[in-house]
Order: structure tokens, then sequence, then C-alpha cells
């Protein structure tokens, strides 16, 4: 192939091709045309270029063609492919958003593409449209009509943003061994067994385990975790009743933290989650000497994210319960090494969320932020 364009580089051009490859995510089709326009400038021909680059010699021909006749931008870009034109213009892409965003037929839970490409052949002049087609034109827009989201949208009162900093503000308090503060919750677990022997793991292959399972009943871990400290409870129960909370609350001030003066609890808004709960459990004067000891701090209603536990429990599920488990003491033992292991290791949750965040990002849903000057 003859040497027919010259490729020249000025000051900043080279600049700007150096930087290009010196970091940042670039597709690798861009960073090579860069290698391979200062190679050119500094001299190279085309097939110690293509060598050197390991590219093929058209390729370094059509990059320094595109620099000579146009310039650095047409150089590193894409040029653009022969295909067949888009079947739907402009106004009917949007017809197709505009329909996939509306409710489905009558007698239809969702749209589908078949029924997308079926009523846009009706508003439109097309005889008739592909699956496919309907499907790019949709994923240009990010749009999958077949698919739902269940979102819990809480309200912004006074209520939840007098809990959401109450709970903010104790995470941003220091360490106090006197006053330590603790994020408790429960979650359940099913005990599945195993109908077949599962088969090991072997080179080449994977352990297999059969899709049918035996159920034997479920059971609830209460998860107590420290806010200031690398340290977390976890309790297995067979059931998660009021008197069950009592006895977590009481091992929380008799054993956990027997010289701490008062112990703050961020829970949920759980029934069982009262003093009520330990004068079920306890005589008067046990229930009030566990209470005086306890100070209780709600999370808003239908913000469980806002307790640091929640996120320690699905640490909890990735690391140790994602498997089949089918008896009590075989998960006891199981959770207890995960917890020694974990407190062991000085784990700690890194909580980023701050009052002067929430006030920042949610300022606008803040009641009577519309009416301040």
């Amino acid at each position: 192939m003859n040497v027919r364009y010259r490729v020249e580089l000025s000051q900043s051009e080279r600049s700007e091709l150096t930087a290009l490859l010196s970091g940042g995510k670039r597709s690798a089709r861009k960073l090579k045309r860069a290698q391979i326009l200062l190679a050119a400038d500094a001299g190279g021909s085309d097939a110690e270029i293509a060598r050197s680059i390991g590219v093929g010699g058209s390729t370094v021909y059509r990059t320094k063609r595109r620099f000579v006749l146009g310039n650095l931008e047409a150089a590193l870009s894409e040029e653009p492919r022969p295909g067949a034109s888009r079947k739907l213009s402009g106004q009917e892409e949007a017809l197709l958003v505009a329909t996939a965003c509306s409710k489905p037929p009558a007698g239809r839970a969702r749209w589908t593409l078949e029924l997308l490409a079926g009523q846009l052949v009706r508003l439109t002049e097309h005889d008739g449209l592909s699956r496919e087609t309907v499907r790019r034109r949709l994923a240009d827009n990010d749009l999958k009509p077949w698919r739902k989201d269940m979102w819990c949208i809480p309200q912004v009162d006074g209520e939840y943003v007098a809990r959401m900093e109450d709970v903010l503000d104790l995470y941003a308090e220091p360490l106090d061994p006197k006053r330590p503060v603790v994020c408790f919750d429960e979650s359940p677990v099913q005990l599945i067994g195993e109908v077949r022997q599962p088969i090991p793991a072997a080179p080449g292959q994977r352990e297999r385990y059969d899709y049918e399972y035996r159920r034997n009943g479920t059971v609830n871990l209460f998860v107590v975790l420290d806010v200031h400290r690398p340290w977390r409870k976890v309790k297995v129960t067979e059931r998660r009743t009021a008197q069950d909370y009592a006895q977590c609350m009481r091992e929380l001030v008799d054993v956990h933290y027997p010289d701490a003066e008062c112990i703050r609890v961020v829970q949920d808004n759980l029934s069982t989650h009262s003093g009520g709960a330990l004068y079920q459990a306890f005589p008067p004067a046990e229930a009030r000497r566990i209470l005086r000891r306890l100070e209780f701090h709600y999370t808003p209603k239908h913000a469980s994210w806002l307790n640091m536990v929640e996120i320690e429990i699905g640490v909890l599920r990735g690391q140790c319960l994602d498997r089949r488990i089918d008896d009590p003491e075989w998960l006891r033992r199981e959770v207890a090494a995960w917890e020694r292991q974990r407190n062991a290791a000085g784990a700690r949750i890194k909580w980023m969320f701050t009052t002067d965040k929430a006030r920042a990002k949610m300022g606008r849903a803040y009641p009577g932020s519309s009416k301040e000057s």
C-alpha cells in the first residue's frame, strides 16, 4: 500500500493523544487509533505501525486518511457503518415509548413485545413490525414494560423526619461505653433439607444438588449490632414472641452490657418491640429493673434501611445462610462460627448517611420546606 497521507500533529494534538492514553476508560479501538497517529507522527511506516500495535495495515491507512482529510476527532471516532435504516421514525419511536408507558389492553396484565408490535401496526402505516425492532427501540430508551419493581414509598412527615434524625444523630455520636448504641432486629430462616444427597464438586464439574428439597419449618434470628464497636450477637430461637424479645433485652442488660448505665436500642415498629413485652414476660419489679437501663429509639415506618443491623443481616445471609440447612442445632453452630469470625476480624458497618446529608438530599420532602424563606 502506497503512503499517501502524512500525519503531522500539532503540539496540542500530541498532548491530547498522550492524555488519552495515560488513563481513564476508553474503547480499545479509540486507544489504538491514538497510538497509530502518534506512531505515524514519529515517522513510522504503515507496516511497522501495524506490527507494533497489532492491527491490520488497512486500519493504519484509514486512520491516517481520516486525520489528513478531516481532523483529530474524525480520526479517533467510529466511521458510520453501512446497514439498513431504522424502521421506526423518531415520531413513531416516541409513539412506541408512550404506548409502552400506558396501561395495557383490557384483559392483559402488562405490555409484551408482541402486543406493542401489533398496537404500533394499528397506529401507523407499517404492514408489520418484528419483536426485535420493538425490543431494540425499547432498549434504546431503557424501557422494559413487562417488568415492575415493588417499592415502599414512605410518607415523609414530621414524625418520619423526627425519628430519622434521632437515629442518625445517635450514629454520629462518639463511643461512650456507659451509653452504648445498639441496633436490634429479627429475621426468619427456613430450615431446608436435602431429599437426595448432593454430588460433591470435582475438577471440571461444579457441585450438584437436586432441585427437590424438604421443608423442616422455620426458626428466628435475633441480631444485635453495636454501632460504635466491631461486635454483633446472633441468637437463634424457635419463635419471635414478646417473651423471646424480652429475654433478648434482659441478656442485653445483664450479659452483654452489664456495666452500661443506659443502653440505647435502635429498632423498628414491630408490636413486640416495646416495654410492655417485658411486663408480659417478667414480674413487674424485674421488668422495671431492665427498662430503667434501656432507651428505645424507633426508625420511621417504612424506613427499615435506617437500622444498621439490616445491613449486617444481609451479610449474614450472604456469607453463612446461602445454602440448605435443615437442623436448628446445625444452624446454631454455623451462625455462632460466623459470629466469632466476624467479631474477631473487627468487621464494622461504615455508615455514611448523616443528618446533614439527609437535609441536603431530602430537604424538599421535609414538611414545611416550601414555607422557608
